[in-house]
């Protein structure tokens, strides 16, 4: 168990969703292994129970209960939190980790309906996730709402467009957030993390050869893994954090900074 004061997160309670796997599983792990207590979701609930036992195996304490939550019906993120209560007695921190990315393509092939599935699991499910959430913290004096966006929040593309759309409006989002709440103690932040090695990006890393000729770019050369991401968001949970809100923390290996070599 961690004992430095600055990243000691036991007494607290998080949710976190997307984490039967890659980031959402690396971070979960952390901030139990940090002492915090958490419910962990995703579309999979077999999945989650599977993560749940072996983290809770991993630092010998019952910390980690699964739920099961569909990031795209507000229905079930309210049965989320409202399950969160029950457990753990308040949610303290949120990971808002979850997202999708139906279309793969120029916008002028994207349907209306891939738009819409992109902007209400990236966008509007974190929405939601602070009103029900947010306003308790603000009661107590204190909390933690983490948003995981991307680098792709900063640059164009002819590909994940949309995706990337939906990436930008979280740090509106946050920043919207942090100010409405800053005054209570409640802090609001987001991560934007690069290539990292989860399903998401299999297009990426899967193949060899695509992922030297990226990695070769990047100052640090190589992709990230989930849990490269995964200190990022006990920081931003942590005391260490008291004083930060309404920023967004890049971990990317470098990608943005060095322009792809030039």
């Amino acid at each position: 168990m961690i004992s430095s004061p600055l990243f000691d997160l036991k007494g607290k309670r998080a949710v976190v969703t997307g984490a039967s796997r890659g980031i959402g599983e690396a971070i979960a792990a952390r901030l139990a292994e940090h002492g915090a207590d958490l419910v962990i979701a995703s579309r999979k609930r077999d999945a989650c129970e599977a993560v749940a036992a072996k983290i809770n195996d991993g630092i010998g304490r019952k910390a980690v209960h699964a739920a099961q939550c569909h990031i795209g019906r507000k229905e079930e993120i309210e049965a989320l939190v409202a399950f969160a209560e029950r457990e753990l007695g308040g949610v303290d921190i949120l990971v808002s980790n979850a997202a999708v990315n139906p279309h793969f393509g120029p916008s002028e092939t994207i349907s209306d309906e891939q738009f819409d599935k992109i902007i209400t699991a990236n966008v509007k499910a974190s929405h939601w996730l602070a009103q029900l959430t947010m306003p308790k913290m603000k009661s107590r004096g204190e909390g933690a709402f983490i948003v995981i966006s991307s680098i792709g929040a900063f640059v164009g593309t002819n590909a994940i467009g949309v995706y990337n759309l939906s990436k930008a409006a979280d740090l509106q989002l946050v920043r919207n957030l942090a100010v409405e709440y800053g005054p209570s103690g409640v802090r609001a932040n987001a991560i934007c993390p690069g290539i990292v090695k989860t399903h998401m990006a299999e297009a990426l890393w899967k193949d060899p050869k695509i992922e030297a000729a990226f990695s070769h770019t990047m100052p640090l050369r190589r992709f990230g893994e989930p849990d490269d991401i995964a200190g990022a968001a006990v920081f931003l949970a942590s005391p260490a954090a008291r004083w930060m809100t309404g920023q967004q923390i890049v971990v990317d290996g470098g990608a943005l900074i060095s322009l792809g070599g030039l």
